[in-house]
């Protein structure tokens, strides 16, 4: 009997040695490693667990494996990563997309009808995840996104014309929502830096050592992107337009206040699924409003 690894022996024991290292959900990177080293899928291991993984496979997995044991995303190891219900080029010059993100998603989505017409801008687009999901669940929406990252920029056009989205999707290189018009968008959203400064060098080594910087420091006190962007967002909206604001956990009167200052009404703070604050709006609430799917 051949002792070459399999499907399921090559997943099991990249599953050993991610747990032996106290690494987050080790059965799932090593599944995401393991299909990207074989081009399997996840069908696969389950309906053909004991196809054979050849000698240059297993050498690709290990290589993965390493670099995941030094605690690299697996999103940076392979390059993409999914967020709500798309797949997105991720590169060293743009933020890793999150689950906590799509909270803001489920504001957006819950504030315009599946086919309703309306043009909104995403500040500091990163990848451009958030503004390309919208867009994927709003056939008649328009957006931009605006960064001062040329290279943020580049990797959100080319996730623009992957999803087939460019055609609705535009990216400028600008601070914020310098030289948009007054009243110009229906929605504005932004997952804004909000980290403290100090905080960074604690963070998990796969943010800190591998995220830039720029997409995660929020000043001292971590709220100096809100300062900046609340009396914009008001100059920008139109009257009756919603807006919508990634925060961290512990952020949602500091930031709710700072909107309320900049003039808004009816702000509120919204929660994830971890039941943590995570979204400023002065839109609906996804807990007490049936989501609208498309």
């Amino acid at each position: 009997m051949s002792d070459a690894p399999t499907l399921l022996t090559a997943w099991k024991s990249a599953q050993t040695a991610l747990k032996a290292q106290k690494i987050d959900s080790p059965a799932i990177d090593a599944r995401l490693l393991l299909e990207a080293a074989t081009g399997c899928t996840r069908l696969d291991i389950l309906t053909d667990p004991y196809r054979a993984v050849t000698a240059d496979q297993q050498a690709t997995l290990d290589g993965y494996l390493e670099r995941r044991l030094r605690r690299e995303p697996v999103s940076r190891i392979l390059g993409r990563k999914g967020f709500w219900k798309i797949i997105l080029n991720v590169t060293p010059d743009v933020l890793s997309p999150r689950p906590d993100t799509e909270a803001l998603i489920d504001v957006a989505l819950l504030a315009f009808e599946p086919g309703q017409h309306f043009h909104a801008i995403d500040l500091g687009t990163g990848s451009g995840a958030i503004l390309l999901a919208l867009l994927t669940e709003r056939p008649a929406a328009h957006g931009v996104g605006t960064d001062i990252s040329s290279e943020a920029l580049a990797v959100a056009r080319e996730n623009a014309a992957n999803l087939g989205l460019d055609g609705r999707a535009a990216f400028l290189r600008t601070e914020w929502a310098a030289g948009f018009g007054d009243r110009s968008f229906d929605l504005v959203v932004s997952n804004p830096p909000y980290i403290p400064s100090d905080d960074i060098p604690g963070l998990d080594p796969e943010v800190r050592d591998h995220d830039p910087v720029l997409a995660l420091d929020g000043g001292p006190d971590g709220l100096q992107a809100y300062r900046d962007l609340a009396p914009e967002i008001m100059r920008i909206l139109k009257p009756g337009g919603v807006f919508a604001v990634e925060i961290g956990w512990d952020q949602g009167p500091q930031v709710k206040a700072l909107f309320e200052a900049a003039g808004f009404a009816d702000v509120k703070v919204v929660k994830d699924l971890g039941d943590r604050d995570r979204v400023v709006t002065n839109g609906p609430d996804p807990r007490t409003t049936p989501i609208r799917q498309g």
